[in-house]
């Protein structure tokens, strides 16, 4: 049997933690893993990890607290790509349904493989190819060729129909949540929580549009001019169009992560009898709202972002 060397970090030097755990990363092998020991919880690792090398390796809880924790690293052979969850969206989106009522996420999570998400879920892999293998055998409606479309086009829609939609409904889901967080938290405490949860969602979601229509929006309809028109393309101030992207995915991890914790929290928005109308309508907006957001994030993450960065390969060649 393999041994998989641990690496001890409470050991190690605070400022000198990261830098190693990455040089040991670095010189792993395709296929090869090695494990971390701590005190705490090192899910900044996660996104740092991401943001510095992309999603080139699995990420596993072996210990998961509350006193120690271990995670499994191990570095993904990009000579033998497996389709994603997010790429099996794309191809055809009425499997997102499937995930969807498995609870497995194909918008943040959609760079992970079947088998990764599955193992992690504890859910048996040849159920889920099951229930995908007969959506193969309806017949496809209409569905919109998001794949097909201009990335200019794509950004314009996913502004004009998910940006918009979350600039309109924060207010109304805020104004809901504290009200029945106040009327409704001394005999449903977690209503509480969800509204402080919800208000930072609000707060991160706001932020993070505005850099996505004034930096990163405008950035990728350059790309796709210059492709259309043939001409120069003018590198920007932050670099490659992947130091954004990466950067937005990991925001849009932070609200999944949120919004999957309302979720916990309600039980699935299971509604108590004594729910009032303003309780029954929050949780109906909440829901609404993190399906608009499942679909929001997918066309990003799986379809704008990955053909972005391929563009711009493309035309610095």
């Amino acid at each position: 049997m393999e041994t998989i060397l641990t690496l001890d970090v409470t050991k190690i030097e605070p400022r000198f933690k990261h830098p190693q755990i990455f040089e040991k990363f670095d010189d792993l092998n395709p296929n090869e893993a090695f494990i971390i020991h701590n005190d705490h919880d090192p899910k900044p690792l996660y996104y740092q990890l991401i943001g510095e090398r992309g999603h080139v390796f699995t990420w596993e809880y072996l210990a998961n607290g509350p006193e120690i924790w271990e995670v499994k690293i191990g570095k993904i052979d990009a000579n033998q790509p497996q389709e994603t969850i997010g790429e099996m969206v794309v191809k055809d989106y009425r499997k997102a349904q499937v995930f969807k009522k498995l609870g497995i996420d194909f918008c943040c999570g959609g760079k992970k493989t079947l088998a990764e998400v599955c193992d992690k879920k504890g859910i048996d892999v040849e159920v889920v190819k099951a229930q995908l293998s007969e959506i193969n055998d309806i017949e496809q409606a209409n569905a919109l060729p998001f794949d097909s479309w201009d990335l200019g086009f794509l950004s314009d829609y996913i502004e004009n129909t998910h940006h918009q939609y979350v600039k309109e409904n924060i207010p109304f889901i805020l104004e809901l949540a504290n009200k029945v967080a106040r009327v409704h938290g001394d005999r449903h405490p977690e209503l509480i929580k969800v509204a402080y949860i919800f208000n930072r969602i609000a707060h991160d979601l706001s932020l993070h549009l505005e850099k996505e229509e004034k930096i990163l929006f405008p950035h990728v309809k350059a790309l796709a001019s210059a492709a259309k028109n043939k001409t120069k393309f003018i590198e920007a101030p932050f670099g490659s169009v992947s130091n954004p992207t990466q950067i937005m995915e990991v925001e849009h991890e932070h609200a999944g992560e949120d919004l999957a914790e309302i979720r916990e929290l309600t039980q699935n928005y299971l509604l108590p009898q004594d729910a009032c109308t303003s309780y029954t309508i929050l949780f109906k907006k909440l829901q609404e709202f993190e399906n608009d957001l499942f679909n929001h994030v997918h066309l990003e993450n799986n379809i704008l972002f990955p053909k972005a960065i391929r563009l711009e390969k493309d035309l610095s060649v």
